[in-house]
């Protein structure tokens, strides 16, 4: 009634805020009808006014993003959250060797990477995620799984990370690539370790002793597994043959580096004292087969020079009554004459060759005194402590 009495139209259609919010919410009005929203509300208008002001306006344009461009946001924003969380979980993977046949996979559940088996279990998971937007929504999502890698989806597939990084969506392909990564650290186990011991023996210029164990590479064989194998060739019973005597006489065997030192300083006390090199000579892959009976009988570089200077300095060199006297007494057992090869000998004692050539000392200087003097006399003035000068 009040606006019929002032002559307006009795139906005007002024823009309450409540009205102004609807409108906006609904995409009808634009940036500035959002503005206006801040401010108190404007008196009541005419028609004409209204009409007057959206002509001097022009039609209002929405600010609103569709719903398609709020998926794809959503999905980017989704795509560099994954891109990072990966970047951050291979940032702290763990350094150290996860051991023979094992690997460092990340538990998503567990929130860490643990060691696991190759081939312990599958990394696959499905990518599960709701679609946003107008029109077809795509569906986006990440899943990840424990196991032998960890799994990662996007939409509704299904796919398998391998431990190093590469995916898979079929898994026979998967298992293949699994077993095939298996297969290589295996070899690479198996070559580190022939490596190890081919350098070891090829610094005593045995290292084709080593060769031969080349096709036990791909087994990954670790570096004692090859050692067993290579104690048990024929090449290598040959070269350190004196290890199986020791062993029958209840000897520990040596290893190859006792051995071989073994053989050196033998071979330094015979050159030392002009020994012929008949006495040493080296064979196949250095073998010094007259060392053998020294190796396996026990006979220590010392005794060995013991054995030399008793021979030597005590017959050979001697006045030659006293090598008369010794074959005169014990003719028998140096039936060659070879007083050298006696004394050497590591299954005749030391000390009973001593014995012996002490005796032989006695008879000689008997001879040379004109006097004859019998084995066991001559043994006998031995034991009470008599030698030959006397």
């Amino acid at each position: 009634r009040l606006r019929r009495q002032l002559g307006l139209s009795p139906t005007p259609t002024p823009i309450t805020a409540p009205s102004r919010l609807a409108a906006e919410e609904s995409g009808a009005i634009g940036a500035a009808s959002i503005a206006s929203r801040m401010q108190p509300p404007a008196a009541p208008t005419s028609d004409a006014d209204e009409r007057t002001r959206i002509q001097a306006t022009g039609p209002v344009t929405t600010l609103k993003p569709t719903g398609a461009q709020r998926a794809a946001g959503t999905k980017a924003q989704r795509e560099q959250r994954f891109t990072e969380e990966l970047a951050a979980r291979e940032a702290s993977k763990p350094t150290e060797d996860p051991g023979e046949g094992n690997i460092w996979s990340y538990s998503v559940a567990e929130g860490r990477w643990k060691r696991v088996k190759v081939g312990g279990g599958f990394g696959g998971t499905a990518g599960t995620g709701a679609g946003a937007g107008a029109g077809a929504g795509a569906g986006d999502g990440a899943g990840a799984g424990s196991g032998a890698g960890a799994g990662a989806g996007a939409g509704d597939g299904t796919t398998y990370t391998a431990p190093d990084g590469k995916i898979f969506t079929d898994l026979n392909s998967y298992n293949a690539y699994l077993a095939q990564l298996k297969a290589e650290e295996k070899r690479r186990t198996g070559q580190s370790a022939y490596d190890l011991l081919f350098e070891q023996f090829n610094e005593f210029g045995l290292g084709g002793l080593v060769e031969p164990l080349r096709g036990f590479i791909t087994e990954g064989l670790s570096k004692a597994e090859f050692t067993l194998r290579l104690r048990d060739t024929d090449a290598y019973k040959k070269r350190f043959a004196a290890n199986a005597q020791r062993i029958n006489k209840g000897l520990r065997a040596l290893s190859e580096a006792e051995y071989i030192n073994l053989e050196d300083q033998y071979q330094d006390v015979m050159r030392r004292y002009g020994l012929p090199e008949s006495y040493y000579t080296r064979g196949d892959m250095g073998r010094q087969e007259g060392f053998e009976k020294f190796i396996g009988g026990d006979v220590s570089p010392v005794e060995l020079e013991d054995r030399i200077q008793t021979g030597q300095r005590r017959v050979i060199n001697a006045a030659p009554q006293i090598k008369n006297a010794l074959t005169q007494y014990y003719g028998d057992e140096i039936s060659n004459g070879d007083i050298l090869a006696y004394v050497l000998d590591p299954a005749k004692a030391i000390e009973n060759i001593k014995r012996k050539v002490t005796a032989a000392e006695i008879g000689g200087g008997a001879m040379r005194a004109g006097l004859g003097l019998a084995r066991a006399r001559a043994e006998e003035l031995g034991q009470y402590g008599v030698t030959g000068e006397q």
